[in-house]
């Protein structure tokens, strides 16, 4: 199985602060990816499953396209 293609963003100066006061106020590292997503859009029934079946097996699961 490959890894999901995530792409930083091309962040101009401007956005780049943004992310950067994002990060003082949140005190923790933050990541701008470009929009485009391999994660799969999910009805609200099919995201509540996916919780279920987290809060049972007690991981993080990731849904993606096909």
């Amino acid at each position: 199985m490959t890894s999901p293609e995530l792409r930083p963003a091309a962040l101009d100066e401007t956005a780049l602060a943004d992310v950067r006061r994002l990060e003082e106020s949140l005190g923790t590292p933050v990541v701008a990816y470009e929009p485009e997503s391999p994660f799969a859009e999910l009805s609200e029934a099919q995201l509540a499953e996916v919780r279920r079946v987290e809060t049972a097996l007690g991981v993080r699961l990731l849904a993606y396209r096909p």
